[in-house]
């Protein structure tokens, strides 16, 4: 029993997705979502693929409470804000593939 237990912790630990989830982002509060866009790049044998995403809140005096990025294919792309994000009224996000990978991701702003 503890030799499957273990060995269910080290599939838990091996599956693990790169989504990056920051604030609220939930429709609740005050706070809906404002941006939602499906972003996926194919894979090229020996090359990384990368994309930078801007988005800026056409309102001035709104402000950006939660930023929501969903790994879709659970691959090994990573996700990060580069610029702006919680308490901005604008975010850059960098989305960064493996050499010979792809990536598809699911990026919501809420404010």
């Amino acid at each position: 029993m503890f030799l499957r237990a273990v060995l269910f912790c080290a599939f838990i630990s091996v599956v693990v997705t790169k989504s990056v989830i920051v604030g609220q982002v939930s429709e609740y509060n005050g706070v809906r979502r404002v941006y939602e866009k499906t972003i996926e790049k194919n894979a090229i044998p020996l090359f990384k693929r990368e994309d930078e995403v801007h988005f800026e809140y056409p309102v001035g005096d709104q402000k950006i409470k939660g930023i929501a990025i969903q790994d879709l294919d659970n691959g090994l792309a990573e996700a990060s804000i580069t610029r702006g994000g919680l308490g901005f009224a604008f975010v850059d996000i960098k989305l960064k593939s493996e050499r010979g990978s792809g990536y598809k991701y699911v990026i919501g702003i809420y404010a």
